[in-house]
C-alpha cells in the first residue's frame, strides 16, 4: 500500500463518468469513523443525489478492512449528554439512514472486515459485493449497547428475524460463506475478482431508467418496513407510465438496441 493510502483523512469522493466511489480512508484504524466524517458522508450523498450526470454509488474503503464503525469513544462521549438522549437520533443513524433513502441505486464494495455499525452502513446499500476473506460483527450486546431501533429494523427487513437475532444477540463473528447464506452478502468473489464484479453491476446499473429505478427503490424500501405510501406509490406508476424514460425503452426494445436515459 502506498504510503498516501495510508494516511487518514475524511471520506474521498471519486467520480468517474456515471459513477461516484465513496471510500473510507483511515485504514491504520480499519476506516472507523469518527464524529467529523459524518457531516462529511450527509454532504457527500447530497452532492451526488443532486447530480444528475452520477447513476451510481460504489461505497468502499482503504486498506484491508471496509469498515470498524464508529468510533466507541465517541459514541459514550454522546451518550452523556442529556441532549443526544432526547433526539430523535444519533449522528451516526442519521448517516446510515440517508444512505438507505439515496435516489441512486447504491454498492457496497467490501473489501474485508466490516464491524458494528458499519455492518449496518453496508446493509443500506441496495448491494453488497464481498471478498471471500470477509467477515462481520455486531458486537452490541457484548458492549451493553441497545442499538438504535432503525438499524435493528433494517437487519430484520434484510435478514430475517432470525439471522437479526443471531447477529445482535450472541455477538459472534461470522465468515464471508454465512454472509452470503443469510443474503448479507448479494456476491462473494476472490480478491483479483472483487473489482470485475463490482464494476459488472454498477455498469447495469448506470444504463437502467434513473427516475424509474429511483422511484421503485423507494417503494421496496417503504414495503420492507411496512410504510409504503400507495399513492405516492401510483403517482410515480402513473407519471412513468408517459414519461420520457418509457419511450425510450420501449423504442431502444424496437429498434434491438440499449436505451439512453
Amino acid at each position: 500500500m502506498s504510503d498516501a493510502a495510508e494516511t487518514a483523512t475524511a471520506p474521498v469522493l471519486e467520480l468517474s463518468g456515471p459513477r461516484a466511489t465513496i471510500r473510507l480512508n483511515r485504514p491504520k484504524h480499519l476506516n472507523r469513523l469518527q464524529a467529523e466524517d459524518l457531516g462529511d458522508l450527509v454532504k457527500l450523498f447530497d452532492r451526488i443525489e443532486a447530480d444528475r450526470a452520477i447513476r451510481v454509488l460504489v461505497l468502499t474503503g482503504t486498506g484491508r478492512a471496509f469498515s470498524a464503525g464508529y468510533d466507541l469513544n465517541s459514541v459514550a462521549e454522546r451518550a452523556t449528554s442529556a441532549r443526544e438522549e432526547q433526539s430523535a437520533g444519533s449522528a451516526f443513524e442519521v448517516v446510515v439512514n440517508r444512505l438507505e433513502d439515496l435516489g441512486v441505486p447504491t454498492i457496497c464494495r467490501l473489501n474485508g472486515g466490516v464491524y458494528g455499525g458499519a455492518t449496518d452502513l453496508a446493509l443500506a446499500c441496495d448491494f453488497r459485493i464481498g471478498v471471500d476473506t470477509s467477515e462481520m460483527f455486531m458486537p452490541a450486546a457484548r458492549l451493553g449497547l441497545h442499538y438504535y431501533k432503525s438499524g435493528i429494523a433494517r437487519y430484520v427487513s434484510r435478514l430475517g428475524a432470525d439471522n437479526a437475532k443471531k447477529l445482535f444477540l450472541t455477538a459472534q463473528k461470522i465468515s464471508a460463506p454465512e454472509m452470503l447464506r443469510i443474503g448479507y452478502l448479494t456476491a462473494m468473489v476472490p480478491l483479483e475478482s472483487l473489482d470485475e464484479e463490482v464494476d459488472r453491476l454498477a455498469t447495469i446499473l448506470a444504463g437502467n431508467a434513473p427516475v424509474a429505478m429511483a422511484g421503485m427503490k423507494r417503494a421496496i424500501n417503504e414495503i420492507a418496513h411496512g410504510k409504503l405510501d400507495e399513492a405516492a406509490a401510483d403517482q410515480r406508476h402513473r407519471e412513468s407510465m408517459r414519461g420520457a424514460e418509457i419511450k425510450e425503452g420501449i423504442k431502444a426494445f424496437a429498434e434491438k438496441r440499449a436505451p439512453k436515459f
